[in-house]
């Protein structure tokens, strides 16, 4: 791994409150004997992250409480209530007094993404203006990676629950996209059937 490599951060964005699911916090849902976010920021470790930010908002006292984070920074957002895209603001403002070149954002909703998802798109980082994301028969979604070069800019148009999406429509020829599909499954948790896939 060189020097570069070692400075991609890690950003999981689990702030939600989980409106579809009666109310109950993403971060706090059971999956295989932990908590999601614990999953989450385990599977960012485990793709070789260099420090892993938590965007914490929902029960965010209870989720300090109750999920073991070793290794992991903080932040909380008080602003959740108005979607992702002011978690990934507050994410980036964390990261921005960091060494970290580039981050690579995962969705704490997103369990069946893992360690070897994650290897495969940081790998995929070049320079701080490296644009990356995890591909699904071609079709873009998460992990992405965003150089520390496009963080500005992305803050800049991350409203509501869109995050970077507009950000990455408009530079979509500069993402380098990373096939993922034979290796993880991009579900999200955001209703009660979606529950059936956590274990």
């Amino acid at each position: 791994m060189t020097d570069d490599e070692n400075r991609v951060a890690g950003l999981v964005l689990a702030a939600g409150g989980g409106r579809r699911l009666g109310g109950r916090p993403k971060a706090l849902l059971p999956h295989r004997g932990r908590l999601l976010v614990e999953h989450a920021t385990e599977v960012l470790h485990a793709g070789g992250c260099a420090g892993v930010h938590v965007v914490l908002g929902a029960r965010a006292e209870e989720v300090r409480a109750r999920a073991a984070l070793p290794g992991c920074a903080l932040v909380d957002n008080p602003d959740w209530e108005q979607g992702m895209g002011t978690s990934l603001r507050a994410g980036l403002d964390a990261l921005a007094g960091t060494d970290a070149r580039a981050v690579l954002v995962l969705l704490v909703d997103q369990p069946g993404i893992g360690p070897e998802a994650v290897t495969r798109v940081r790998r995929a980082y070049r320079s701080p203006r490296s644009l990356v994301s995890a591909a699904y028969d071609g079709v873009r979604g998460h992990p992405v990676l965003f150089g520390a070069a496009h963080w500005a800019g992305i803050a800049a148009t991350a409203t509501g629950d869109r995050g970077a999406r507009a950000y990455l429509k408009e530079h979509a020829d500069a993402v380098e996209l990373v096939e993922c599909g034979d290796i993880a499954e991009a579900y999200d948790i955001d209703t009660e059937a979606d529950l059936a896939h956590l274990e």
